[in-house]
């Protein structure tokens, strides 16, 4: 059945182009793709990201259960309202999914997961909750929508235009969210740009776009969201990761801390005996084409395989990220076979573009 956001008629109403996306449907633009990614890296655009799903964790054993639960360790997190990003894994070391934690007091944590593995999601916790025997609840909070205003201007612009935010938020280091009321503001995003992640109640989320657009931020859909977070290196779930493959495998050994002997997450005991196989890097391509995911790449040390792929408005270019063989560095020459030709690309660590300039 498909799924609606509670913005889902203020996109009709706007002309959006509406497509499925793991059940929802969602605007993947609003007009000119390019146009839009480009007014978020030199303005301020804003996306529904109301799909994703936020899970309130609550009571005297939240802390302890999330140490145990994902492969960063929320002990880092000591003042309320900071996050950290992470990959939940299974026993065999492959990503269930990448999330985020707010940490909002010792008994209270707030964990944002994808779309299309939300209900796999809430399962899986719920089966380690029981498994741990952990006295805290576990709330899906699909009464709210998240709106996610991206851009050098973004933050000036949701001032303008939820009067009152901007002491709350001002302050506000990356990584770090605050309540306004009942709205919870973080320094968040999915695109290499500053700007707010904003979650409200549901009823809210319509007067607030409205009131956005009011004060010139730009309506983006998920066309350019992908190529945004594509240039700013960022993994997608089901493409760059997923239950198959190790965190360690997918650039993303950074989110997994082992530094305390005596925490026992869940996988732990697998990444430790399988190590790493494969890094994960940037190309871009030098001949005429476009990468996509799930192209072989050759290089001088082994095949390896693009994970996403696209044509980026910033560069001007086709890039990709690429599973590659460990010895790879940036600089060196490869090939990537497209439609049955092996066209050259270069190697190149990511980002390709954040913070509105190319990086390579």
């Amino acid at each position: 059945m498909t799924q609606y956001t509670p913005l889902h008629a203020t996109h009709v109403a706007a002309g959006a182009r509406m497509v499925d996306f793991a059940g929802w449907d969602m605007p993947v633009n609003y007009g000119s793709q390019i146009e839009e990614h480009h007014a978020v890296r030199r303005d301020a655009g804003m996306f529904d990201v109301s799909h994703m799903l936020a899970l309130d964790l609550e009571g005297p054993d939240a802390r302890n259960f999330l140490r145990g639960l994902i492969a960063n360790d929320v002990a880092k997190l000591l003042e309320p309202g900071k996050a950290l990003y992470s990959c939940m894994l299974n026993p065999q070391g492959g990503v269930i999914d990448d999330l985020i934690v707010y940490y909002l007091s010792d008994t209270f944590f707030r964990v944002v997961v994808n779309a299309g593995t939300a209900d796999k999601d809430v399962a899986w916790i719920r089966t380690r909750m029981e498994a741990t025997e952990t006295r805290s609840t576990l709330a899906a909070r699909r009464d709210l929508a998240m709106i996610a205003i991206q851009g050098p201007n973004a933050r000036t612009k949701v001032w303008a235009a939820i009067p009152g935010s901007e002491p709350v938020s001002t302050g506000l280091k990356p990584f770090q969210g605050a309540f306004y009321g009942e709205t919870f503001i973080a320094r968040t995003g999915y695109t290499g740009e500053d700007g707010f992640e904003i979650t409200l109640p549901a009823g809210q989320a319509a007067a607030t776009w409205e009131a956005l657009a009011a004060a010139g931020v730009q309506a983006c859909g998920l066309g350019a969201r992908d190529t945004l977070r594509l240039e700013a290196g960022m993994p997608l779930y089901g493409n760059d990761m997923d239950e198959e493959v190790s965190p360690l495998d997918a650039g993303l050994a950074w989110t997994v801390d082992m530094k305390d002997l005596t925490r026992e997450f869940v996988g732990r005991a697998a990444l430790l005996a399988n190590g790493t196989h494969r890094q994960s890097l940037g190309l871009i391509l030098e001949d005429k084409g476009v990468l996509r995911a799930h192209q072989k790449v050759f290089t001088a040390l082994g095949e390896g395989e693009t994970t996403s792929g696209t044509f980026s408005p910033t560069l001007e270019k086709s890039i990709a990220l690429a599973r590659l063989p460990l010895g790879v560095t940036p600089g060196d020459a490869v090939e990537v076979e497209i439609r049955g030709r092996r066209l050259k690309a270069r190697v190149v660590k990511t980002p390709f573009a954040r913070n509105g300039q190319a990086l390579v």
